[in-house]
């Protein structure tokens, strides 16, 4: 199946542009971009895609077995490099898909001159001294009432995802777009993304990478992202104005676009 078809690829901005390749997180889809991409496109490329089995993508391209692994969405993104011809490429990964870049930059870093990790999470369990944000119990529970009902957990787990209680259209933007995705599909996704950890790959990243965080933030608490920051030669983080809870890019889309680009310009 063509690459642009399965991950139903877009492409905007300036064509001589610096490369932004955005990813979106588990539940959503390019379209949570919708508020950064004219700030960015102004001045950048900016490359649009949906993981498989979220958004518009293929449903025949789904497979249970490739995607029971971050790497199966990392191959993803390195094919949508090659087929596209993108170099010098700046990843921005929201939530899970941080971790997805962190992989394909690991396996192809010379395709790569910049990674941006927004609210990150390298594992999302606590163990010892490292906080995750959630107990193994914690885990499993959740992974339990998403599949016995997955729409009554979208409902409930997307406006805490979400924050900013003031603004409840947030929340409710984030709950129609977890249930627009396949149950079947998100099950996996989600114990995929829950379950994962990749803190021992951390060390391996080699380009500039920027770490973003959010304050609070239900599912990376802060420790997280310093986290991130100490283990990754060079990183810097950037914790954003007046933005709270895991979804910036909707939230305080401004601050999120000012904060990739300046990021993009200094490199």
């Amino acid at each position: 199946m063509d690459v642009r078809t399965r991950n139903n690829v877009t492409v905007t901005g300036r064509e001589d542009g610096p490369v932004l390749l955005l990813a979106h997180g588990f539940g959503c889809d390019q379209n949570l971009w919708r508020l950064v991409v004219p700030v960015l496109a102004e001045e950048f490329r900016v490359v649009l895609f949906d993981h498989v089995g979220s958004g518009r993508s293929h449903p025949d391209a789904w497979d249970a077995s490739r995607y029971s692994s971050l790497e199966g969405y990392a191959d993803d993104v390195l094919e949508i490099c090659r087929e596209l011809d993108l170099r010098d490429v700046t990843f921005v990964g929201h939530s899970v898909s941080s971790m997805i870049g962190v992989l394909a930059v690991r396996r192809e870093p010379e395709r790569f001159a910049g990674l941006v990790l927004l609210v990150p999470s390298p594992c999302y369990i606590d163990e010892g001294d490292y906080r995750g944000g959630f107990s193994k119990e914690d885990v499993e529970e959740l992974l339990e009432s998403l599949d016995s009902n997955y729409l009554g957990w979208s409902a409930a787990m997307a406006p805490m995802i979400m924050g900013n209680p003031e603004r409840p259209e947030l929340g409710e933007e984030l709950t129609n777009s977890f249930c627009r995705t396949d149950p079947d599909m998100a099950r996996v996704f989600a114990r995929t993304t829950f379950l994962s950890d990749n803190r021992e790959d951390l060390a391996g990243v080699s380009v500039p990478t920027l770490v973003v965080r959010c304050v609070p933030d239900a599912i990376a608490p802060p420790e997280v992202a310093e986290f991130v920051r100490d283990r990754i030669p060079g990183s810097v983080l950037v914790t954003l104005d007046g933005a709270t809870g895991h979804c910036p890019q909707l939230s305080a889309p401004e601050a999120t676009a000012g904060a990739i680009a300046s990021f993009v310009r200094k490199r």
